[in-house]
């Protein structure tokens, strides 16, 4: 039993069931966060572990940021709760201007909610009632993706190719496509940045619209890299491809930006990074730098002008949450989107892109590395699995870095990275170091 352990031995583990956790093993070993500050958490023990991960991709402005602590502290003074049906605060309207000035142009509209599970849900209702609202209620499936993570709502499951998130739960909704994913080591391993090969596989989708009818879909939704998947970085081409496709035959197309948001790629998002601009981006995560859960969806005003129909005292889109645009949240995402500002992350994000490349890429002829893949201030480690035993060696890794100092994520054999933008050269160095030592150790 680890010294974690041993500090909170008199802590009832059993009647918490912790999501995506293997919770028999973890209650017995536990790994307990009690504080954090900037780059590092502490333990239970009082070891200080380096953020790899930005939490779990949301952290951008790293942990408990004084103005935003400062900013949530003072608006639960004020205004600890308002109804977001019929009801409104000042700040929220706000934020929507700030955000819809963030934007690509012409998404000027913006809806709230709590997470980036229910940005997708949201998102995907809204495609579904626009065609209806526009009189093409025929268009009812949705593509997603394989290895694509939508969140862990109905619909965003349906939407979503991984195997394990789908499988315990039955049929799901109905009439949904998968566009084959873009990963493939014989042509990309060890790529820096965007891979040369693959945008041709964006002309699967013209292969799914020519067996079941454009006049049937609704939407694509693709991450502009898939993160839970594998850090899956998108062929150069390939989200131009996309958007061509959709364009021509009126499909909407959805950027899931829940973890591109906010400067992961060195720009507001993924959208302007890539000059690809979609019809609705799904957001959460960074939008306050993780501190108190929120998520939008962004949109293209044509969309909200649809339903901006019959007599004005009818609500026209039945849906939202008791939550959305909470107060504490909002004035965290004020305060997010000012630090962002006032300490220019997004510049410095993209100006460390090169350095990380370098840092991550020398891990290159370590045992059991396949293929290494970045973008931004994101990377991805990929290692062989180890005979009839999947994950196992990642797993280890996680362990391993974690023991040493550094928190990293594990999807699959691959360790994930994407740490806080206010990350220095020198934390890369030992993050980076740190990992070769683990992999000189790894069986």
């Amino acid at each position: 039993m680890s010294t974690e352990a041993l500090v909170y031995r008199e802590l009832n583990l059993e009647p918490y069931w912790m999501p995506f956790t293997a919770n028999r093993a973890f209650k017995k070993d536990p790994r307990l966060f009690v504080s954090a500050r900037g780059m590092y958490y502490q333990t239970a023990d009082g070891r200080q572990v380096m953020d790899g991960m930005s939490g779990m991709w949301c952290c951008n402005a790293g942990h408990c940021h004084p103005k935003l602590v400062q900013a949530v502290q003072a608006q639960v003074m004020e205004l600890d709760y308002a109804p977001a049906f019929q009801m409104g605060h000042p700040r929220i309207f706000e934020l929507a201007e700030r955000l819809a000035n963030l934007a690509p142009e012409g998404l000027g509209r913006v809806f709230f909610t709590n997470s980036g599970s229910e940005s997708v849900d949201t998102a995907l209702k809204i495609a579904l009632g626009y065609h209806s609202a526009r009189g093409e209620a025929g268009r009812t499936r949705l593509v997603g993706r394989a290895r694509g993570y939508h969140g862990v709502g109905f619909g965003g499951i349906t939407v979503g190719g991984i195997g394990n998130n789908r499988k315990s739960f039955g049929p799901l909704l109905p009439g949904a496509l998968h566009l084959p994913h873009t990963h493939d080591l014989e042509h990309n391993a060890f790529s820096r940045g965007q891979p040369a090969w693959g945008a041709h596989l964006a002309d699967e989708l013209e292969n799914l619209i020519a067996v079941n009818d454009a006049s049937t879909i609704a939407a694509v939704i693709v991450e502009p890299f898939a993160g839970s998947g594998g850090v899956l970085i998108p062929p150069r081409g390939y989200l131009e491809r996309l958007r061509e496709i959709t364009s021509r035959h009126g499909i909407l197309l959805i950027f899931d930006e829940v973890i591109t948001g906010f400067g992961r790629f060195g720009a507001s998002f993924a959208a302007e990074r890539f000059q690809v601009t979609p019809d609705l981006i799904t957001t959460a995560k960074g939008l306050t730098s993780g501190m108190v859960p929120m998520g939008a969806v962004l949109l293209r005003d044509e969309i909200y002008d649809a339903f901006m129909h019959g007599p004005q005292p009818a609500i026209e889109l039945f849906h939202g949450y008791t939550y959305s645009g909470h107060p504490l949240a909002t004035a965290a995402a004020h305060a997010a989107l000012d630090v962002y500002a006032e300490e220019d992350l997004f510049a410095r994000a993209k100006s460390l892109e090169v350095v990380w490349e370098e840092a991550l890429h020398s891990l290159a002829g370590k045992p059991h590395v396949i293929d290494i893949r970045n973008f931004g201030l994101v990377g991805a480690i990929e290692l062989e699995p180890r005979p009839d035993a999947p994950t196992a060696r990642a797993i280890d890794a996680f362990e391993k870095a974690y023991l040493a100092g550094v928190l990293v994520r594990t999807t699959g054999d691959t360790i994930a990275l994407a740490p806080p933008l206010i990350i220095e050269e020198k934390e890369i160095e030992r993050i980076v170091a740190t990992l070769a030592d683990v992999l000189s150790h790894l069986d």
